[in-house]
């Protein structure tokens, strides 16, 4: 199914390219969540006509995205959960506990931009959190995962 990309995502292409991408990515994500429209002859020329309108869009939000990037990149968040005595938490430490740590630092971060390639935090401890903010904007924080008894 050939789609119209109505702005950036990351391994597929950038606003106004026209891709093929399986049916069921394009009808259950893509569309519903206005990335993409389907590539017909009147939805190209729509696209051509509100294309200046459209970068700006993308560039006020990538502009956005470098301006938390700045507030992120040294921020340091601490966690503080209950433990054993070899430091393992009771439960886990998740996306939704990391943004809201963030959040309340004073940086607005929304669950879904907490990178954890290696799953939930199970143990007290340091680590680095990648952020993915916008397509191409990545911070990195410092958690610090305090283990109570």
């Amino acid at each position: 199914m050939d789609v119209i990309l109505l702005e950036k995502i990351e391994r597929l292409g950038g606003l106004g390219d026209v891709v093929s991408v399986k049916p069921g990515y394009a009808r259950n994500f893509l569309l519903p969540s206005g990335k993409a429209k389907v590539a017909t002859e009147v939805n190209v020329q729509e696209l051509e006509a509100r294309r200046a309108e459209l970068e700006k869009l993308a560039a006020e939000a990538q502009a956005a995205a470098e301006a938390r990037r700045e507030k992120l990149n040294d921020l340091a968040v601490e966690i503080t959960s209950k433990a054993g005595t070899e430091g393992k938490l009771f439960g886990s430490i998740g996306t939704a506990d990391i943004a809201d740590a963030i959040s309340a630092a004073g940086v607005e971060v929304e669950k879904k931009e907490v990178r954890l390639p290696t799953g939930a935090i199970r143990m007290a401890g340091e680590y680095d959190i990648d952020l993915h903010l916008h397509t191409g904007v990545d911070a990195v924080i410092k958690l610090t995962v305090i283990g109570e008894e």
